[in-house]
């Protein structure tokens, strides 16, 4: 019979190679952390470096998870006290990665419906440094709030009365402050977070005093997450994985090896609290994360702006899928590093440095145990485009005196991408090879219009592209730019998107020759 994942059998688990196994002193540790979230990003990467830590003496505390949800219970982590397999794979400096760790990280897992006086109590534990949360973008929002509810509606409030009772636990001393680094994806977040709080100790009037403290002796510090972490195995997949490890455990999740969490700070006091640092280089601490948000937001989202529609019209499902096509992966090579990379240095930013991160973005979308669906990646098109590779095309314009043919090319896919009828629902739809796909674009109807009302396609093109409603800008007035697109639409619609893209790459091996 398989045993079950928990602290009492931690003996009866045999070890094996590629397995990693805590050691029960670890059970002993203080709690030091405080987690806003049992989401599988926050068990994945800020529990994964803080479970490494432990393991070589660094750290040595562990984390009390506050589930603010409704949804499912704790009876899992109860019944595992803590304890979940990480199914760490990847590919590094092209090789495998296939590592599982059993992490023993969290201590317990506390509702904060059922037992927000058992949270609030945390606050009188002077081991208490570090606050974490991943709320969504949606948590990090200011709404009316009693810090005295039980518990208050919303994240800021729940922080609020945690710092308000560690002010009173301790008198309002400066070494009770606490690290606070919340991961949610929004710019700015811990700067965001702190504004909140203290409006809201405003609203709940709570005094001066306890305001001052809040802003001198916490530190709020903005961080930038970056770790796929798909969750749950395949069901398939989950028992193949149970039978070999010999035993069961309901919380097993898996994730890319590739990590990033980039914490911004000056406080010495901080640094050296937040030590899990020292045992990865995926955790980086930084008078300034801007550099590491550029790289991520140009990079990687950028790229998959740039290519997502161009992938899923040529046929290719996944984005593993069309990594393993060599005239794609080609395409997207030269895109990362002859075209983006250039055009984001600045004096914080080398050239060498932007080209090394694009290395390890090119090896996780090699990832083979990854299933990320183009079409996906594809939601919201236009704004994303906008945001993530807009400023590149206007940067690689101004460097080169043209926008370049990769550029463009991508950008032609975009077009054509958005080109749809509506449905019997009401839903705009594209379609290729006789098959319909479903545009989820908040200007979809937008770009409906244009390609409706227009036969030619320089028409569409040059519509589009002037339109700055959609970027700000008006991107015809590029030399060039909507001439390129032109043509490239034109070869998509006459010989295909896989067959244009083969012709492409050809030309440019051959005008590099």
């Amino acid at each position: 019979m398989m045993i079950n994942l928990s602290e009492k059998n931690i003996k009866q688990i045999k070890p094996q190679e590629g397995l990693i196994i805590p050691d029960e002193k670890i059970f002993s540790l203080p709690e030091k952390v405080l987690q806003f979230g049992t989401g599988v990003l926050l068990r994945g990467l800020p529990d994964y470096f803080i479970d490494k830590a432990n393991r070589q003496n660094i750290f040595n505390g562990r984390v009390i998870v506050v589930k603010s949800t409704n949804s499912g219970g704790t009876d899992a982590f109860e019944t595992q006290n803590g304890l979940f397999t990480l199914c760490e794979k990847g590919i590094e400096n092209n090789q495998k990665i296939d590592e599982v760790i059993i992490n023993s990280s969290i201590s317990r897992v506390l509702s904060a419906k059922e037992e927000w006086n058992k949270i609030l109590q945390c606050a009188s534990n002077a081991n208490m440094q570090l606050i974490i949360s991943n709320t969504t973008e949606v948590g990090i929002t200011l709404v009316d709030d009693d810090v005295n509810a039980n518990p208050p509606v919303s994240f800021p409030g729940k922080l609020l009365a945690f710092l308000l009772a560690r002010f009173h636990a301790f008198n309002g001393s400066i070494e009770s402050g606490m690290v606070i680094v919340p991961t949610e994806l929004i710019v700015d977040n811990a700067t965001k977070l702190k504004s909140i709080v203290v409006e809201l100790a405003k609203q709940n009037s709570l005094g001066d005093e306890f305001i001052n403290w809040i802003e001198t002796a916490n530190d709020f510090c903005n961080s930038l997450v970056d770790r796929i972490v798909p969750g749950k195995l395949s069901q398939a997949e989950q028992k193949t994985t149970e039978e070999k490890l010999g035993y069961s455990d309901e919380l097993m999740i898996m994730s890319e090896s590739y990590r990033l969490w980039a914490i911004e700070t000056t406080n010495e006091r901080s640094k050296k609290i937040l030590s899990f640092a020292k045992v990865d280089s995926g955790v980086i601490i930084a008078d300034n994360i801007d550099v590491y948000r550029e790289l991520k937001l140009r990079l990687l989202n950028g790229t998959h702006s740039f290519t997502c529609g161009l992938a899923f019209l040529a046929g290719f499902r996944t984005v593993k899928d069309a990594m393993a096509n060599a005239t794609f992966f080609s395409f997207e090579t030269t895109l990362m590093m002859e075209e983006i990379a250039p055009s984001i240095v600045y004096d914080r930013l080398s050239l060498l440095d932007a080209k090394d991160f694009a290395v390890k973005v090119l090896d996780r979308f090699r990832n083979p145990y990854i299933e990320h669906q183009w079409i996906s990646i594809t939601m919201q098109y236009s704004s994303k485009m906008k945001m993530r590779n807009v400023p590149i095309i206007l940067k690689n314009y101004e460097r080169n005196g043209f926008v370049s043919d990769v550029m463009a090319f991508g950008f032609a896919a975009y077009i054509l991408f958005m080109k749809s009828e509506m449905n019997t629902q009401n839903e705009f739809v594209g379609k290729i090879n006789d098959k319909e796909y479903k545009i989820t674009d908040d200007h979809a109807a937008l770009l409906h219009s244009i390609w409706k009302n227009n036969t030619d396609v320089y028409d569409v093109v040059e519509q589009i592209l002037s339109n700055q409603l959609l970027w700000g800008t008006n991107l015809s007035l590029l030399n060039g730019f909507s001439k390129k697109i032109t043509q490239y639409i034109k070869s998509f619609l006459t010989i295909g998107i896989l067959e244009s893209l083969q012709l492409f790459q050809s030309n440019k091996t051959s005008a590099q020759a």
